[in-house]
């Protein structure tokens, strides 16, 4: 029973708050856009789509490359790289609910600042 509760409160704090929400729709927009660039456009640039969301990733998707530069030798899968982005994403997203959880937490319940202050 517990393992189950610790598993929704992790979901909840990744995917079920504003926050969280807004940057994971932010990081899958722009995913789906980059999958989509090579089908519209035809120019040398059109591989620089995925830089958005690597960047959207920032700092975690350092870690990935770090692996893919280990693992590969700076050649990895495509694979590996795009599921490393939605990995960090979601590693992020639950940073993001964990800290929108405990400012809200803190601003909601102003008597127990007064009790802790006192």
């Amino acid at each position: 029973m517990k393992t189950s509760s610790r598993i929704r409160a992790l979901t909840r704090l990744t995917v079920a708050n504003r926050v969280s929400a807004t940057y994971l729709a932010l990081v899958g927009g722009a995913m789906v856009i980059a999958a989509a660039q090579p089908l519209f456009a035809t120019g040398p640039d059109a591989s620089f789509a995925w830089v958005w969301p690597a960047l959207f990733t920032f700092p975690t998707f350092g870690f990935v490359v770090w692996l893919g530069e280990a693992g590969w030798g700076g050649d990895a899968p495509a694979w590996f790289l795009v599921g490393g982005i939605v990995v960090s994403a979601l590693v992020q997203s639950l940073a993001l609910g964990a800290v929108w959880q405990s400012l809200r937490g803190r601003r909601g319940q102003p008597g127990e600042r007064l009790t802790a202050a006192g």
